[in-house]
Protein backbone atom coordinates (compact mmCIF):
# COMPACT_ATOMS: atom_id res chain seq x y z
CA UNK A 1 0.00 0.00 0.00
CA UNK A 2 2.86 2.35 0.82
CA UNK A 3 4.54 1.76 -2.54
CA UNK A 4 1.19 2.13 -4.32
CA UNK A 5 0.55 5.49 -2.65
CA UNK A 6 4.06 6.67 -3.46
CA UNK A 7 3.68 5.61 -7.10
CA UNK A 8 0.36 7.41 -7.40
CA UNK A 9 1.91 10.60 -6.05
CA UNK A 10 4.83 10.37 -8.46
CA UNK A 11 2.45 9.84 -11.38
CA UNK A 12 0.29 12.76 -10.31
CA UNK A 13 3.33 15.04 -10.14
CA UNK A 14 5.42 14.05 -13.14
CA UNK A 15 2.95 12.60 -15.67
CA UNK A 16 1.39 16.00 -16.55
CA UNK A 17 4.86 17.45 -17.13
CA UNK A 18 5.83 14.57 -19.41
CA UNK A 19 2.55 14.84 -21.29
CA UNK A 20 2.93 18.60 -21.66
CA UNK A 21 6.39 18.12 -23.16
CA UNK A 22 5.44 15.17 -25.34
CA UNK A 23 2.11 16.32 -26.76
CA UNK A 24 2.62 20.09 -26.96
CA UNK A 25 4.86 19.65 -29.99
CA UNK A 26 7.99 21.19 -28.51
CA UNK A 27 9.73 17.80 -28.49
CA UNK A 28 9.90 18.12 -32.29
CA UNK A 29 12.15 21.17 -31.88
CA UNK A 30 14.79 19.14 -29.97
CA UNK A 31 14.35 21.45 -27.00
CA UNK A 32 15.19 19.01 -24.20
CA UNK A 33 18.57 20.67 -23.63
CA UNK A 34 16.81 24.04 -23.52
CA UNK A 35 14.41 22.70 -20.88
CA UNK A 36 17.45 21.63 -18.85
CA UNK A 37 18.93 25.10 -19.36
CA UNK A 38 15.69 26.70 -18.13
CA UNK A 39 15.80 24.42 -15.10
CA UNK A 40 19.36 25.51 -14.39
CA UNK A 41 18.27 29.13 -14.64
CA UNK A 42 15.53 28.39 -12.11
CA UNK A 43 18.04 27.04 -9.60
CA UNK A 44 20.39 29.98 -10.16
CA UNK A 45 17.51 32.46 -9.78
CA UNK A 46 16.35 30.87 -6.53
CA UNK A 47 19.87 31.04 -5.11
CA UNK A 48 20.04 34.74 -5.98
CA UNK A 49 16.64 35.30 -4.36
CA UNK A 50 17.72 33.47 -1.21
CA UNK A 51 20.82 35.66 -1.05
CA UNK A 52 18.74 38.83 -1.41
CA UNK A 53 16.23 37.71 1.20
CA UNK A 54 18.95 36.72 3.67
CA UNK A 55 20.73 40.04 3.11
CA UNK A 56 17.83 42.48 3.30
CA UNK A 57 15.24 40.56 5.35
CA UNK A 58 17.25 38.59 7.93
CA UNK A 59 14.80 39.05 10.81
CA UNK A 60 11.53 38.41 9.00
CA UNK A 61 11.35 34.68 9.86
CA UNK A 62 11.95 35.29 13.57
CA UNK A 63 9.23 37.93 13.56
CA UNK A 64 6.73 35.44 12.13
CA UNK A 65 7.68 32.88 14.76
CA UNK A 66 6.83 35.45 17.43
CA UNK A 67 3.36 35.91 15.98
CA UNK A 68 4.11 39.19 14.25
CA UNK A 69 2.91 39.65 10.68
CA UNK A 70 4.13 42.68 8.78
CA UNK A 71 2.15 43.11 5.56
CA UNK A 72 4.55 45.68 4.16
CA UNK A 73 7.49 43.36 4.79
CA UNK A 74 5.72 40.49 3.07
CA UNK A 75 5.03 42.69 0.05
CA UNK A 76 8.70 43.63 -0.12
CA UNK A 77 9.70 39.97 0.10
CA UNK A 78 7.25 39.07 -2.67
CA UNK A 79 8.78 41.80 -4.84
CA UNK A 80 11.93 39.69 -5.05
CA UNK A 81 9.92 37.25 -7.18
CA UNK A 82 10.28 39.67 -10.09
CA UNK A 83 13.58 37.82 -10.56
CA UNK A 84 11.54 34.82 -11.72
CA UNK A 85 10.14 36.86 -14.60
CA UNK A 86 13.65 37.93 -15.54
CA UNK A 87 14.82 34.32 -15.42
CA UNK A 88 11.95 33.22 -17.66
CA UNK A 89 12.87 35.99 -20.10
CA UNK A 90 16.45 34.74 -20.39
CA UNK A 91 15.23 31.16 -20.69
CA UNK A 92 12.95 32.03 -23.61
CA UNK A 93 15.67 33.99 -25.36
CA UNK A 94 17.78 30.83 -25.47
CA UNK A 95 15.09 28.89 -27.36
CA UNK A 96 14.96 29.23 -31.16
CA UNK A 97 11.71 28.92 -33.05
CA UNK A 98 8.19 30.22 -32.75
CA UNK A 99 6.59 31.89 -29.77
CA UNK A 100 4.73 28.85 -28.47
CA UNK A 101 7.96 26.81 -28.49
CA UNK A 102 9.77 29.48 -26.50
CA UNK A 103 6.95 29.81 -23.96
CA UNK A 104 6.34 26.10 -23.40
CA UNK A 105 10.01 25.14 -23.32
CA UNK A 106 10.87 27.79 -20.73
CA UNK A 107 7.75 27.06 -18.65
CA UNK A 108 8.16 23.26 -18.63
CA UNK A 109 11.88 23.44 -17.86
CA UNK A 110 11.34 26.04 -15.13
CA UNK A 111 8.40 24.23 -13.54
CA UNK A 112 10.12 20.82 -13.73
CA UNK A 113 13.13 22.16 -11.85
CA UNK A 114 10.81 23.62 -9.23
CA UNK A 115 9.07 20.26 -8.79
CA UNK A 116 12.35 18.39 -8.46
CA UNK A 117 13.68 20.83 -5.90
CA UNK A 118 10.55 21.36 -3.81
CA UNK A 119 8.51 18.14 -4.14
CA UNK A 120 10.87 15.21 -4.61
CA UNK A 121 12.27 15.09 -1.09
CA UNK A 122 8.81 15.69 0.39
CA UNK A 123 7.37 12.74 -1.50
CA UNK A 124 10.33 10.47 -0.82
CA UNK A 125 10.25 11.16 2.91
CA UNK A 126 6.52 11.61 3.44
CA UNK A 127 4.54 9.71 0.80
CA UNK A 128 6.50 6.52 1.52
CA UNK A 129 5.17 6.52 5.07
CA UNK A 130 3.05 3.74 6.43
CA UNK A 131 -0.16 5.81 6.51
CA UNK A 132 -2.06 7.48 3.69
CA UNK A 133 -2.26 11.27 3.94
CA UNK A 134 -4.21 13.55 1.62
CA UNK A 135 -1.71 16.37 2.05
CA UNK A 136 0.72 14.61 -0.27
CA UNK A 137 -1.96 14.25 -2.93
CA UNK A 138 -2.77 17.94 -2.49
CA UNK A 139 0.91 18.83 -2.79
CA UNK A 140 1.09 16.90 -6.04
CA UNK A 141 -1.97 18.70 -7.38
CA UNK A 142 -0.36 22.02 -6.46
CA UNK A 143 2.59 21.14 -8.68
CA UNK A 144 0.22 20.84 -11.65
CA UNK A 145 -1.25 24.25 -10.86
CA UNK A 146 2.32 25.59 -10.70
CA UNK A 147 2.93 24.38 -14.27
CA UNK A 148 -0.05 26.41 -15.46
CA UNK A 149 1.12 29.43 -13.46
CA UNK A 150 4.61 29.31 -14.95
CA UNK A 151 3.25 28.86 -18.47
CA UNK A 152 1.03 31.91 -17.97
CA UNK A 153 3.92 33.96 -16.60
CA UNK A 154 6.16 32.93 -19.51
CA UNK A 155 3.46 33.89 -22.01
CA UNK A 156 3.03 37.30 -20.38
CA UNK A 157 6.78 37.92 -20.40
CA UNK A 158 6.98 36.94 -24.06
CA UNK A 159 4.06 39.21 -24.94
CA UNK A 160 5.55 42.14 -23.05
CA UNK A 161 8.86 41.74 -24.89
CA UNK A 162 7.14 41.96 -28.28
CA UNK A 163 7.40 45.32 -29.98
CA UNK A 164 4.34 44.52 -32.13
CA UNK A 165 1.99 43.93 -29.21
CA UNK A 166 -1.23 45.90 -29.89
CA UNK A 167 -1.41 49.00 -27.72
CA UNK A 168 -4.86 48.10 -26.43
CA UNK A 169 -3.44 44.94 -24.84
CA UNK A 170 -0.44 46.60 -23.19
CA UNK A 171 -2.24 47.72 -19.98
CA UNK A 172 -3.66 44.23 -19.33
CA UNK A 173 -0.35 42.48 -19.97
CA UNK A 174 1.49 44.99 -17.78
CA UNK A 175 -1.06 44.68 -14.97
CA UNK A 176 -0.89 40.87 -14.99
CA UNK A 177 2.91 40.97 -15.01
CA UNK A 178 3.09 43.41 -12.11
CA UNK A 179 0.69 41.30 -10.06
CA UNK A 180 2.44 37.99 -10.88
CA UNK A 181 5.03 38.14 -8.06
CA UNK A 182 2.29 38.88 -5.53
CA UNK A 183 0.08 35.99 -6.65
CA UNK A 184 0.73 33.76 -3.65
CA UNK A 185 0.41 36.70 -1.24
CA UNK A 186 -2.95 37.71 -2.72
CA UNK A 187 -4.27 34.15 -2.73
CA UNK A 188 -3.21 33.56 0.86
CA UNK A 189 -4.84 36.84 1.85
CA UNK A 190 -8.13 35.89 0.22
CA UNK A 191 -7.94 32.44 1.76
CA UNK A 192 -7.35 33.94 5.20
CA UNK A 193 -10.23 36.41 4.88
CA UNK A 194 -12.64 33.74 3.65
CA UNK A 195 -11.26 31.09 6.05
CA UNK A 196 -10.79 28.66 3.18
CA UNK A 197 -9.70 25.10 3.78
CA UNK A 198 -6.54 23.77 2.16
CA UNK A 199 -8.47 22.18 -0.70
CA UNK A 200 -10.58 25.30 -1.24
CA UNK A 201 -7.41 27.38 -1.34
CA UNK A 202 -5.99 24.98 -3.94
CA UNK A 203 -9.16 25.45 -6.01
CA UNK A 204 -8.73 29.21 -5.71
CA UNK A 205 -5.13 28.95 -6.91
CA UNK A 206 -6.22 26.79 -9.85
CA UNK A 207 -9.00 29.20 -10.81
CA UNK A 208 -6.62 32.15 -10.58
CA UNK A 209 -4.00 30.40 -12.71
CA UNK A 210 -6.64 29.38 -15.26
CA UNK A 211 -7.97 32.94 -15.48
CA UNK A 212 -4.53 34.45 -16.04
CA UNK A 213 -3.66 31.67 -18.48
CA UNK A 214 -6.81 32.21 -20.55
CA UNK A 215 -6.15 35.96 -20.66
CA UNK A 216 -2.57 35.39 -21.84
CA UNK A 217 -3.73 32.78 -24.37
CA UNK A 218 -6.35 35.13 -25.75
CA UNK A 219 -3.84 37.94 -26.27
CA UNK A 220 -1.34 35.50 -27.80
CA UNK A 221 -4.00 34.23 -30.23
CA UNK A 222 -4.86 37.77 -31.31
CA UNK A 223 -1.19 38.64 -31.86
CA UNK A 224 -0.53 35.37 -33.72
CA UNK A 225 -3.47 36.01 -36.02
CA UNK A 226 -2.31 39.52 -36.79
CA UNK A 227 1.30 38.72 -37.67
CA UNK A 228 0.72 35.18 -38.92
CA UNK A 229 2.90 32.88 -36.84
Amino acid sequence: MTLYHFGNCLALVYAPYHMAYKFSGISEYATFSKCVYAGGLYIFTQLCKMLLLATFFPDSDSAQLNGEYDVFMEILKATVDFADLLGLYFAMNSVPGKGHAKILTAAIGWASAEVLVTRSILLWVGARGSEFDWRYVRSCAESNVALLQHASAAALVWLWARSDLPRRHVPLVLALLVLAPYRALLEDGVGSVLSLSAWALLALRAAHAAGVGLAALGIYAVLAQQIGF
